[in-house]
């Protein structure tokens, strides 16, 4: 789940010398959630049929990785699972290597396949006590990222186990906003933001050549803020948090970012905000750190100093690291 909001959007007309720039927004539904883009253009008709490069973008790759279109090379893969290989393009093949990555670096605490996992955890207030052991044990069978075989000569994607799934929920939406802000970049847009439901990327400055300000959310205290971040350069923001979906028992609260490994919640953090240059790589890791828990999270994110973090601990702890 992710929590992040702008604390601004400045004007939208702003005179340079003799010419007038503008800055535009549009909010719009891609991918199952709500995505705001914000450019800085030369002018209003520029910066609406830019946005609309970049929506187009957004649904192409949503084209490529969506496991609920039927016709989408991911959704051909999960439909062969057990039966062949299926052959994907460069990107999709990419993406899933990247996720495998992930799962590689954390020992199975970040897995694409947990897509399959049955729902046994139910976060909409219906559930009256824990899932009993064996069931949580069933409900992960088909779970596990060593079972997705990548063959790179022939660039195809075999899901060995027949029931298994893959999708990019995790990270799908981060680098959905990293290509959009590459697409802009590759015209010439010199500043602006893409928040894909809150996996946000940014580049350049505002209209008024302030940096962009974005709000990181404490979830302890309605409208207030952790941090107030500042970039006026190829940046990347995501949190996960567990403040929105999430199960109480016995006054421990049980989150819906689940261990693929053990098909238990994440407990012990309230929410993790990566900071770093590819939003992909920082949603990446803030479902990690999530799943590992503060001691084991933090030993991650010291192997990779180039991202920084905000952690909240559920006894409302801040640890900062940028």
């Amino acid at each position: 789940m992710k929590k992040l909001h702008f604390l601004l959007f400045c004007l939208l007309f702003f005179p340079i010398g003799a010419f007038a720039q503008v800055q535009e927004t549009k909010t719009v539904n891609l991918m199952g959630s709500v995505f705001q883009i914000t450019l800085v253009d030369k002018d209003s008709v520029s910066a609406h049929q830019n946005i609309q490069k970049v929506v187009a973008e957004i649904e192409r790759i949503e084209n490529l990785i969506s496991e609920w279109r039927p016709e989408t090379p991911i959704s051909q893969i999960n439909q062969n699972a057990g039966i062949k290989p299926v052959k994907v393009d460069k990107e999709v093949f990419e993406i899933t290597k990247k996720a495998i990555y992930f799962s590689k670096i954390t020992k199975g605490a970040f897995d694409i396949s947990i897509v399959a996992m049955d729902k046994i955890w139910k976060f909409d207030g219906s559930m009256e006590q824990l899932p009993a052991r064996k069931n949580i044990r069933k409900s992960i069978e088909k779970v596990n990222y060593k079972n997705i075989i990548l063959d790179s000569v022939n660039s195809t994607i075999f899901l060995s186990k027949k029931g298994m799934k893959i999708g990019f929920g995790s990270i799908g939406k981060g680098y959905a906003a990293d290509k959009g802000r590459q697409l802009m970049q590759s015209l010439g847009i010199k500043g602006g933001i893409i928040n894909a439901a809150g996996d946000i990327a940014t580049w350049g400055t505002q209209l008024n050549g302030k940096p962009w300000k974005i709000g990181v959310n404490n979830p302890f205290e309605t409208g207030e803020t952790i941090e107030i971040l500042e970039f006026s350069t190829n940046k990347a923001v995501t949190t996960s948090g567990n403040y929105e979906k999430y199960v109480e028992f016995k006054g421990k609260r049980y989150s819906h970012i689940i261990n693929p490994k053990t098909g238990i919640p994440s407990t012990g953090l309230t929410s993790v905000t990566i900071i770093g240059e590819n939003a992909e790589m920082c949603n990446g890791f803030s479902t990690s750190v999530m799943v590992l828990g503060l001691k084991k999270g933090l030993k991650l994110m010291k192997k990779h100093p180039e991202y920084n973090y905000i952690i909240l601990t559920t006894e409302e702890k801040v640890i900062k690291n940028f």
